[in-house]
């Protein structure tokens, strides 16, 4: 009995050392490294080394959770792969220089809380997709060239609290979902070709109920809030 228990608590402990990221979730980011020059990024990644051990890469019982590379000098368009990580809790690579489209394979990260492009070069259209990431808390898109409607779908996200596409080229209408959602603290979608509904005539500011006029462009920062938006009457 003994030499039962003290052979399962070898292998066990055999498992423990070394069990790591698999084959696969290291592959995505091989292929994020590769198609965004990572040989050139400012905190780059020796790939010989364990991914737990990569720069801005955080694994959680042997999956990846989080990729955060703000900053970093990537240059280059997002690999379809990314939307395997179905465990990603956090996609941050704000401040780059990434170019193309969004994936619509990222709508299949059903555990994503966080979602941030802000300040590359992305074109093209926000993916329908996205409209099933319903653990989503913050869409940070801002200071790109993505163009077309915002897909409606989206302002049904059930967590979503920061919404952000300030700075695009964005038209027609706002999500009518997104004003008076219960959950949303800041909307941020000036800079853009976007219409208000009636539905934004007025939206809740903070917790108290106060209320903001939104018929004209405004940025009007609170404590916990900003909400800007400028309609197409406002640009020229």
């Amino acid at each position: 009995m003994k030499k039962t228990l003290l052979t399962l608590c070898s292998y066990l402990f055999a498992v423990a050392i070394f069990a790591q990221v698999s084959a696969n979730d290291k592959q995505v980011l091989l292929d994020l490294y590769v198609a965004t020059q990572g040989e050139n990024w400012i905190s780059t990644w020796d790939t010989n080394e364990p991914v737990e051990h990569w720069k801005g890469v955080t694994v959680e019982k042997d999956q990846i959770v989080g990729i955060s590379l703000l900053f970093n000098n990537m240059e280059g368009e997002l690999p379809a792969s990314l939307g395997t990580l179905t465990e990603l809790r956090i996609l941050e690579l704000s401040f780059n220089r990434i170019s193309g489209t969004l994936p619509e394979s990222l709508g299949n990260l059903e555990n994503l809380e966080v979602l941030a492009f802000n300040g590359n070069n992305l074109s093209g259209s926000i993916p329908a997709s996205f409209a099933q990431l319903n653990q989503l808390k913050q869409l940070h898109l801002s200071s790109n060239k993505l163009s077309g409607d915002i897909p409606s779908s989206i302002g049904d996200l059930a967590h979503i609290e920061i919404f952000n596409v300030f700075d695009n080229e964005l038209e027609g209408e706002i999500p009518t979902g997104l004003a008076h959602h219960r959950h949303l603290r800041e909307l941020m979608v000036a800079e853009n070709n976007l219409t208000a509904t009636a539905d934004f005539s007025t939206v809740l500011l903070f917790n108290s109920g106060a209320r903001m006029d939104l018929n004209r462009p405004i940025l009007s920062p609170g404590a916990k809030t900003v909400i800007a938006i400028e309609t197409s009457d406002d640009k020229n």
